[in-house]
């Protein structure tokens, strides 16, 4: 027996737990499906189709035996910045990487609880950009259109669930990179707290912007593989509490005191949200009041935010950028990057560590008057593939702002965020979504309101329009 595509994470464990299925036969399922559209969507950059299979029959031994863990036998994907032993780690970067040796903290915690990892999947170079093309692998499509881009960086892993290829994947985020490509592809995408999920062996990869997240199609499906990737290293220097950010589905919210945010924070090039993308905010806000929370327009007081994300990004790039074995191939915009960061690396980048306190006390105090913003995800609906692609540095940076002028500052802070499907731009098959924004450590209270607005909106019934995944192998 095999399940259905549309088989969440919970369901999926659950069925392999009593035995209604084997992970073998899912496995099997998947690396098909992945087969069958890899030619159109690309998710991934790494199949593990050996590996996953003698993992899969381990795990079947161990379900006969009666052991139970939480994702035991569940077959999932990782972005391809996180490392698995024996795969290379590329990071969206052409030339041949070596294969790791270790498992990086995050992946070693899926697989304690028992997951199989399938595969790595596609991401821009080095994470930088809201799409995920290159010359490293060509271009991942989005299953709702393929004629334009599921987001990025963690575009793969976004395509991948999206397409029904497994039913939930790991992906990172240093300046929306798990949510706008979960807003593009209608997806949950929960950003954790900073160190919820650990970045090891990178105690702060990007000097502590980036963060490990989760994408699923249902709120249980995304806190359950948090809740399974959870826990830090011993080396880690952010270890929150432990959370069972689970509980929190279908855990009555209260009413809440929500702020509608539609203001882009600073920029230093413009951005206007589209209207099209405004309406379905608006759309959102409208059911929460009808929920019986209080919303209205409010914007957190950010300021100069913008002038303490960009050292912190370039330096992260630079220290890359020193570590690639290729630097040669890398884009112009990538060595133009490093470079910066390289010159921001000293007192810039010291002061822009220091203004996090102070933001934190600021943007904190926003918070005495509301629990939770409302904002868009992204500006725009998802574009064309190519379209940025062989642009200038300049010309990218435009590009950027003006379709994903939101998401960042939730990484200088450092606090979670969780985006939700808001409908689709102006009657197309164009996903777009909206963030639930908290202070620090609100995993909880943005899970139970993620999951109120779902039991409402039943936005995971609703599925690419053409089936992108087949259960038979590709001619």
């Amino acid at each position: 027996m095999t399940l259905d595509r549309s088989a969440g994470l919970v369901e999926t464990a659950r069925a392999l737990s009593d035995g209604e299925v084997s992970s073998r036969a899912l496995v099997e399922q998947a690396l098909t499906r992945i087969e069958a559209t890899q030619a159109t969507v690309n998710a991934f950059r790494v199949v593990r189709a050996e590996a996953a299979l003698a993992e899969a029959e381990a795990a079947d031994r161990e379900l006969s035996a009666g052991v139970r863990r939480p994702l035991l036998g569940v077959p999932v994907a990782v972005k391809d910045d996180m490392d698995v032993a024996g795969e290379p780690t590329a990071f969206g970067c052409r030339g041949e990487f070596p294969p790791v040796s270790a498992d990086g903290e995050a992946v070693r915690r899926l697989r304690a609880a028992g997951a199989v990892i399938v595969g790595k999947t596609n991401t821009c170079e080095l994470g930088q950009w809201p799409f995920t093309e290159g010359p490293a692998f060509g271009a991942t499509r989005n299953p709702w259109n393929t004629g334009h881009t599921p987001g990025g960086s963690s575009g793969g892993s976004a395509a991948a669930v999206a397409a029904g290829l497994v039913p939930a994947a790991l992906g990172s985020d240093g300046a929306g990179s798990v949510r706008i490509p979960a807003s593009w592809t209608h997806l949950i995408g929960i950003k954790p707290q900073r160190g919820r999920i650990s970045t090891w062996p990178r105690g702060e990869a990007f000097q502590g912007i980036t963060v490990n997240g989760t994408l699923a199609r249902t709120v249980a499906d995304a806190a359950l593989l948090l809740d399974a990737a959870s826990g830090n290293h011993d080396l880690d220097p952010h270890r929150p509490a432990a959370l069972d950010v689970s509980a929190a589905v279908g855990r009555d919210p209260g009413r809440l005191r929500i702020a509608l945010s539609l203001k882009p924070p600073f920029t230093a090039l413009p951005a206007r949200l589209q209207p099209e993308v405004c309406a379905r905010i608006l759309e959102l806000a409208e059911k929460l009041t009808s929920l019986g929370h209080t919303v209205e327009e409010a914007d957190p007081p950010y300021g100069q935010i913008g002038l303490t994300f960009i050292p912190r990004a370039t330096v992260g790039i630079a220290e890359y950028v020193h570590e690639a074995p290729f630097p040669a191939l890398l884009d112009r915009r990538t060595r133009d990057a490093a470079r910066l960061g390289r010159l921001l690396d000293g007192a810039p980048l010291r002061a822009a560590r220091r203004a996090e306190a102070v933001l934190h006390r600021r943007i904190g105090g926003f918070f005495t008057s509301y629990d939770v913003i409302l904002a868009p995800t992204t500006a725009a609906p998802p574009p064309r593939i190519g379209s940025m692609l062989e642009l200038t540095g300049l010309a990218t940076d435009r590009a950027m702002i003006a379709a994903c002028p939101y998401a960042w500052p939730w990484n200088v802070l450092g606090w979670p965020g969780v985006n939700v499907p808001a409908g689709f731009a102006g009657g197309s098959s164009l996903p777009v979504g909206a963030q639930l924004l908290g202070p620090a450590n609100s995993e909880l209270l943005l899970v139970s309101l993620a999951a109120q607005l779902e039991a409402e909106l039943r936005w995971h019934e609703v599925w690419p329009p053409e089936p992108v995944a087949s259960d038979a192998p590709a001619a």
